[in-house]
């Protein structure tokens, strides 16, 4: 698992523990060399992408109050460079998960159709992708689309 945050590597490695997983590794991202160094290795790779939130406003109301413009514009571009970034770490015929707690197109399936239509996003395809939406499932707002690299 990599993060920029080294307190969510230490709760998830925790986590894992607790729920019987001791095959974690974690790895800081403090450099772009992390990645370079990961460029092939993976299997399987999960985005958990930064995204608005706007999946999880029954559980969080203010978060529509404290959103700017500016700030969607910030994340599809933060969305857009780990896609680009991260994809590089996928074996051939591995797999890559891009996930969000959105429903906006913009952060969703229009992102993976940018992805796809790039440079880096011509090694994979869509196998499968998900919107839940909160009024249909009860659930939370999330997007999850699954690409098969070639």
């Amino acid at each position: 698992a990599l993060d920029i945050y080294p307190k969510k590597l230490h709760e998830l490695k925790r986590r894992a523990r607790r729920n019987g997983a001791h095959n974690l590794e974690t790895r800081l991202i403090d450099s772009s060399k992390v990645i370079k160094k990961l460029h092939q290795k993976a299997d399987r790779v999960l985005i958990d992408a930064p995204c608005t939130g706007l999946g999880v406003l029954r559980r969080n109301p203010d978060t529509k109050w404290k959103l700017q413009p500016e700030d969607l514009e910030k994340l599809i571009i933060t969305q857009r460079d780990l896609l680009k970034d991260y994809s590089k770490m996928v074996k051939p015929k591995g797999k890559l998960v891009y996930a969000t707690c959105s429903v906006l197109p913009q952060e969703n399936d229009q992102q993976i159709k940018n992805f796809l239509d790039s440079e880096e996003g011509k090694l994979f395809s869509l196998a499968e992708e998900r919107h839940i939406y909160a009024h249909k499932t009860g659930y939370d707002g999330f997007y999850i689309a699954l690409l098969q690299r070639d």
